[in-house]
């Protein structure tokens, strides 16, 4: 199918369109950008100096790849890559990178929902989600399957580790560790995400080691280098692994259980 563009389109004459791109009525695209075949870009939407992959749907009134909320840029030449099969709704703004890296980088199949924002230098994986109105500030790492819930608010410089899920309306200022769960003002972890381990098809033994790590590294009473330490000389399953591995390169910290809901926090056989 040939490309389409609405006549009351813009499109700069730098562009690369893919087959069977669509461009939606007063959209606008800027210059250096580059749209891989099947993407949509709804009506109203903005997009410059970004490479874009195959088959993503931008709903429409989306910012994709505008300019850092950086003092310190000034017009140099930045990029937003984002890849494949990403959902990107309403109100979206997805910001290029700022001189620091130069750039912002997106997985695959994720799920931007309604007024979700990414900001400059974030590098965010594969199957991500961010529910309506949840923000990334400036050099944020996520990494693939984590879900961050509405309302919510990830610091600078903060990473969220595989499969982890933050809870609506939580302000994440500390790294959060794969495979838990974490929530509230300053977020604290309240356990694993066993479900979605399940779910993600871990096997029982897989599972049973990450629920290991995890009473090791809080409810055994040892400092973080004890911990890291034993954990590092203990034969683990290659995502149990992970965890540690997470703490052991965590620079700004990370969140730890909420003591007073030692029972919530600490993880169950039957969780």
């Amino acid at each position: 199918m040939a490309t389409k563009i609405h006549s009351t389109a813009v499109v700069h004459k730098s562009a690369q369109l893919d087959e069977n791109v669509e461009i939606a009525p007063y959209a606008v695209i800027g210059p250096d950008v580059r749209i891989g075949a099947g993407t949509f870009v709804g009506p109203h939407s903005i997009v410059e100096f970004s490479e874009i992959g195959k088959n993503n749907n931008i709903t429409g009134n989306a910012c994709l790849g505008t300019a850092p909320q950086d003092y310190s840029y000034h017009g140099e030449a930045t990029r937003l890559v984002i890849g494949d099969g990403n959902i990107i709704r309403e109100g979206v703004s997805l910001h290029r990178g700022s001189p620091a890296t130069k750039i912002t980088t997106i997985g695959s199949g994720c799920m931007f929902m309604a007024s979700s924002h990414v900001g400059h230098d974030c590098h965010v994986g594969n199957n991500v989600i961010l529910v309506n109105c949840t923000g990334l500030s400036g050099h944020v790492h996520i990494e693939d399957k984590v879900i961050v819930s509405g309302l919510s608010g990830v610091h600078q410089f903060t990473r969220i580790g595989t499969m982890a899920m933050v809870g609506a309306g939580s302000m994440v200022n500390l790294d959060v560790l794969p495979y838990c769960r974490a929530q509230g003002d300053r977020a604290k972890l309240v356990g694993l995400n066993s479900v979605g381990l399940r779910r993600a098809g871990f096997s029982r033994e897989t599972i049973k080691a990450i629920k290991d790590v995890y009473k090791i590294l809080f409810f055994r009473g040892l400092r973080l280098e004890e911990a890291v330490a034993q954990l590092k000389n203990t034969p683990l399953p290659p995502e149990a692994m992970k965890m540690v591995e997470f703490c052991a390169k965590s620079k700004r910290g990370f969140a730890r259980p909420r003591m007073l809901a030692r029972r919530e926090a600490s993880p169950s056989d039957d969780e």
